[in-house]
């Protein structure tokens, strides 16, 4: 790709926040360490505070000391510091942004990015809209000199209805090509390596169906709690922060028929299709089949009722169990169970394949306890697969055990995995949306996830109904126990 390609201004709305100094700026000094990030390349930081460019750069200083893959080198670091500017703006008040697109062109002038602006909205989802129409009211989304990206965090709205307003206004100022949805558990290195393990793989592929799988299992746990994103959460809860984007995004990948191209919109078309097959639920399946949970105070750490900016009386939950269906061809009788929730005992994300077992005979009359056969992918934070399958136990007498070949893709000395934003990042630049969601993922996604919000909204669960530090409510445990299965803990 040519160089003028790639050169971009860089302008982040909430350059103070959280998400810049934990995830953004670390991304762009291991880009700089990789050798890829452009050299016609800037980042104009906008926040609220009165602050001068050096006191900013000292700030992002220990942010990368702390968060970035590769160690601080100064040299290095002094590189991307000339590329980072402040500038502070109260981003609600239109009156300001004359001034910053003046300020922006003396920067496009100075690095010669060649009118390229990739617009970051690290800002809390109340303030997109905002944001957009004052970009777009004072002209600043104009790609007839250089490209305007917008790069938008989740998540896209509270329901399909918002999600449709919020479209409608982003795709109006900046065209459905040029809005990224980003979504960073897709720029994870295993989920990349999910279709290659699929569909470069002979023997997975042809096994890959009803045929020959008895259940998957897709689950992302936290030990932590919501920290300081209390307010946040609060409005958004497990479900809309986690299930409607990251987990359905795993089921689509995971489930998707081979694209007829690696193109981007061939990718995309089939993981549309997945969210268009979920089975809607009835109110009386959404009650057997939904699990909700909030974690409460175990002794040693608090509950969700205690946290900073959590109502005592409230009713958000932080945990989430479902058994969903797909009704197609190759999934018809499969059921997916998806888990995720905070507080839980490991951090980890993974899909786990159970296999039918075999037929009951030979090996089954003699030995009761055979275990079935399973693919694990790893997802964070140890990235690899594993298979688990039956083998003889060395010894002079017939026993059969299971065994596991494991591949571990980042616990070789030396290696590190690139971070999800640095990929998301770059394909920004390149103007890659492979791993960007499109927005009939994201309506498909909505309409399944609204039936769940209105079921629930009439009647909750009694919170809080899990201790902090356990797999959440015994309710998630008897979603597969009915079924005559369980949650596997590997």
């Amino acid at each position: 790709m040519k160089a003028e390609q790639l050169s971009n201004l860089m302008v982040i709305f909430g350059g103070t926040g959280d998400l810049t100094h934990r995830k953004l700026i670390p991304a762009l000094y291991n880009l700089l360490n990789e050798g890829i990030l452009p050299d016609a390349f800037a980042v104009v930081s906008v926040g609220r505070r009165n602050k001068t460019s050096e006191e900013y750069r000292e700030e992002l200083k220990k942010s990368v000391q702390q968060y970035s893959r590769f160690s601080m080198e100064q040299e290095k670091w002094e590189v991307l510091a000339q590329k980072i500017h402040y500038y502070p703006l109260d981003f609600r008040q239109g009156e300001g942004y004359t001034s910053l697109d003046d300020y922006l062109k003396k920067m496009e002038k100075q690095y010669g990015t060649k009118g390229n602006r990739m617009y970051y909205l690290a800002v809390a989802p109340e303030y997109f809209e905002v944001i957009v129409d004052h970009l777009h009211a004072y002209e600043m989304t104009d790609s007839s000199e250089g490209w305007k990206r917008v790069v938008i965090e989740k998540p896209f709205g509270r329901d399909l209805q918002s999600a449709r307003y919020l479209n409608k206004k982003i795709t109006h100022a900046f065209t459905e090509q040029n809005t990224y949805r980003i979504d960073h558990y897709l720029g994870k290195e295993m989920l990349q390596n999910i279709m290659v393990i699929r569909f470069a793989n002979a023997f997975f592929e042809p096994i890959w169906n009803n045929k020959f799988i008895d259940h998957i299992q897709i689950s992302s746990s936290e030990t932590l709690g919501v920290e300081e994103r209390g307010g946040y959460y609060e409005k958004a809860g497990v479900l809309r922060d986690m299930i409607q984007n990251h987990m359905l995004q795993l089921l689509a990948l995971t489930a998707m028929e081979p694209p007829v191209r690696l193109d981007t919109e061939s990718i995309r078309d089939e993981k549309v299709k997945i969210l268009k097959g979920l089975r809607k639920m009835s109110v009386e399946e959404i009650r057997s089949n939904v699990i909700l949970g909030q974690y409460g105070s175990n002794g040693e750490k608090k509950g969700y009722r205690q946290e900073n900016r959590i109502s005592p009386t409230s009713d958000t939950e932080t945990f989430m169990a479902l058994k969903v269906q797909i009704e197609n061809f190759r999934w018809g009788g499969v059921p997916f169970y998806i888990r995720t929730g905070k507080r839980l005992p490991k951090k980890s994300t993974e899909i786990i394949v159970q296999f039918k077992s075999i037929p009951e005979i030979l090996y089954w009359k003699e030995f009761e306890n055979l275990k079935p056969n399973l693919l694990v992918i790893r997802i964070q934070p140890m990235e690899g697969i594993f298979m688990q399958f039956n083998a003889k136990k060395p010894g002079t007498e017939t026993q059969i055990i299971p065994v596991q070949m494991d591949f571990c893709q980042n616990c070789e000395i030396g290696s590190n995995s690139p971070e999800a934003y640095e990929r998301l990042l770059y394909d920004v630049m390149k103007g890659d949306s492979t791993l960007f969601t499109r927005w009939d993922e994201v309506e498909y996604s909505w309409r399944f996830i609204d039936t769940i919000a209105k079921a629930w909204e009439r009647e909750k669960p009694l919170f809080p109904n899990y201790d902090a530090g356990t797999w959440g409510p015994k309710e998630a445990d008897e979603l597969l126990r009915k079924d005559g299965r369980k949650w596997w803990i590997l």
